[in-house]
C-alpha cells in the first residue's frame, strides 16, 4: 500500500502547473478552454487544437500538450521567450507575431496591427497594443503604437480579446461583440485597474478577465465595473503567490 502511495504521489508530482482556474465557453464550433498559466501565459484547447498566447517562464511546460499555433504580442521576455517557444513546439507548429517579434523569432508569420488570419477554424484579428503616455522617461514609451499586438480570436461565433501590453486605446475602446475580455493591468508598463475599466466599460464586453496583473489591485478593477452588467471573473495568473 506504501508503494501504491508513493506511486500516486509521484505521478501527481510530475503533473505540469495547469491552474485551477481553467474556464470553459460553449461555442457553436465546441466548447474552448482556457487555462491561465502565468502572468500573460495563457493555453487554449478547442476542437482537438492547442493554442498557446505567450508562452513564457516561468512556467514549466513539461508534460503539457504541444502547440499546433503560438501568438505572440510583444518582444520584451514576459511575452517572446524563445526558450518557451521551443519547449511547446512540434513539428508543424505555426507561429503568428507581430512583425517586431519575427526578426527575433524568425520562423514566425508576420500579422500586423489591423491584420487578419484564418486558422483551424478560427479567425484571429491584430489588434493595435501601446502606451499612450507611460514610459520609461519623457517622450518615451514602453510601448510604441505599431510594434505589438492583442488579439481577438473568433471561434464558434465567440469572440475573445487578449489585450497584450496597452493602455486603454481607442482601438480598444472601439471593440465590438466581445464575449470574453482579457484585460492587462500593471504599472508602470501599461495601466492602473481604474484605467483598464473605464477602457471595458467603452467596448462592453459580457465578461472579462485581468491578466497581466502582478502587483494590482483587482478589487478597485471589480468594483469600478459593479451595476454595468459586465460580469468580471477574477483568476489567479500566479499560482506560485
Amino acid at each position: 500500500m506504501k508503494i501504491v502511495l508513493i506511486l500516486i504521489c509521484s505521478a501527481f508530482a510530475l503533473l505540469p502547473a495547469v491552474a485551477e482556474d481553467a474556464q470553459v465557453f460553449p461555442t457553436s464550433a465546441g466548447p474552448v478552454k482556457i487555462n491561465p498559466l502565468h502572468h500573460a501565459s495563457t493555453l487554449i484547447e478547442a476542437g482537438g487544437k492547442t493554442i498557446y498566447l505567450d508562452p513564457a517562464k516561468p512556467v514549466k511546460f513539461s508534460g503539457l500538450p504541444k502547440a499546433d499555433l503560438i501568438l505572440i504580442t510583444d518582444i520584451h521576455g514576459d511575452h517572446m521567450d524563445p526558450d518557451a517557444i521551443k519547449d511547446v513546439s512540434k513539428a508543424g507548429t505555426e507561429i503568428l507575431a507581430p512583425p517586431a517579434v519575427v526578426q527575433t523569432v524568425t520562423t514566425a508569420k508576420p500579422i500586423a496591427n489591423g491584420e487578419t488570419e484564418a486558422w483551424q477554424g478560427w479567425t484571429i484579428e491584430a489588434i493595435p497594443a501601446y502606451n499612450l503616455k507611460r514610459g520609461p522617461e519623457p517622450g518615451k514609451l514602453y510601448h510604441d503604437k505599431g510594434r505589438g499586438n492583442g488579439y481577438v480570436l473568433t471561434y464558434g461565433g465567440k469572440r475573445f480579446y487578449f489585450s497584450g501590453d496597452t493602455e486603454g486605446v481607442p482601438e480598444m475602446r472601439a471593440l465590438k461583440n466581445i464575449d470574453v475580455a482579457f484585460v492587462c493591468m500593471n504599472l508602470p508598463y501599461t495601466m492602473p485597474p481604474d484605467e483598464a475599466a473605464d477602457a471595458v466599460k467603452a467596448f462592453h464586453p459580457k465578461i472579462v478577465i485581468p491578466y497581466h496583473y502582478r502587483g494590482s489591485d483587482l478589487t478597485v478593477f471589480q468594483k469600478a465595473l459593479q451595476g454595468t452588467g459586465i460580469e468580471v471573473r477574477l483568476l489567479n495568473w500566479y499560482p506560485e503567490n
